[in-house]
């Protein structure tokens, strides 16, 4: 089930408002693009400006849009173990598959209390779990040793890999048991992270380049790995301009500009891009390169 092109799909605001009715549009859409799976109130989604309320409301808006066609996986994590059991508890009554669950960021627990943390959240729930490791945000990195030990636990499914450390994630390839999914979230190791078993990617660049991912995916599963390799060299010079500011505004952009959603505003502190970006981004649209 863990497998292909996941979507940590964008919350549109409109006016300071998130613009549900975009947002469902929204999903229609990328589900008609053929993604994999969709992961709300991610790092893209921009959940820590998400209130309890309006986390509800998405969550019941994509389980019902998406309607048991791919897995949902719902962002379930902070750095207060007690506060993501109370979320899950919350949550507990929408039928969606499983949670993407960051490592604790900011107060830098130690690889036995991030262990623990998991631990806990597992022994919560019955929902399949993915644990998301990306030090370059919490300033703590999951070591692999210690990510192999909480697959042991049943519901502890795969990782979503942003280690920012080829050497890691290729040794978790390499060390982790049957079953167990990888799925990189560094897009720009996308093509890499397949030729070398991985499984797929939950990709914020698969907002504007859908089908090229999907494409990159599809025959490197067939084996076909010129095709696959010709696919995303047209796809790797973008995806360092989707990441050159802020995530999710330089996605947004685009996906505004291509008529997806009526605005591209994030919440406060993010802003939107510099004009420099805005312009590099419309010449890559305008030129097809994406």
């Amino acid at each position: 089930m863990i497998s292909g092109v996941w979507l940590p799909i964008v919350t549109p605001f409109v006016d300071g408002a998130v613009d549900f009715a975009g947002y469902e549009r929204l999903l229609e859409h990328y589900l008609g693009k053929g993604v994999s799976g969709v992961f709300p109130l991610g790092t893209t989604g921009e959940s820590p400006t998400i209130d309890d309320d309006e986390m509800e409301a998405l969550v019941e808006r994509t389980v019902g849009v998406v309607a048991g066609r791919v897995p949902v996986f719902v962002g379930v994590g902070g750095n207060a173990t007690r506060k993501v059991l109370a979320t899950l508890k919350r949550l507990e009554r929408h039928r969606f598959e499983g949670i993407v669950s960051v490592c604790p960021y900011y107060n830098r627990p130690s690889q036995d209390g991030m262990r623990e943390h998991f631990t806990r959240i597992a022994e919560a729930t019955d929902r399949q779990i993915l644990v998301y490791n990306i030090p370059y945000r919490t300033s703590v990195n999951l070591a692999n040793d210690t990510l192999l030990r909480l697959a042991e636990l049943p519901n502890v499914v795969g990782v979503k890999d942003s280690s920012g450390n080829l050497a890691q994630s290729l040794d978790l390839l390499r060390q982790r048991p049957e079953g167990f999914a990888v799925m990189t979230g560094d897009d720009a190791l996308f093509y890499t992270m397949l030729a070398h078993g991985g499984d797929g990617g939950i990709l914020a660049s698969c907002h504007v380049a859908t089908e090229g991912f999907v494409g990159v995916h599809a025959r490197m599963a067939a084996n076909d790995h010129h095709a696959a390799r010709a696919i995303w060299s047209r796809l790797e010079a973008v995806v360092p301009l989707l990441f050159k500011e802020a995530n999710p505004m330089p996605i947004k952009h685009c996906v505004w500009r291509q008529g997806l959603i009526t605005s591209p505003e994030c919440r406060l502190p993010l802003t939107r891009i510099s004009s420099g970006l805005a312009d590099e981004l419309d010449r890559a649209l305008k030129n097809a390169v994406v």
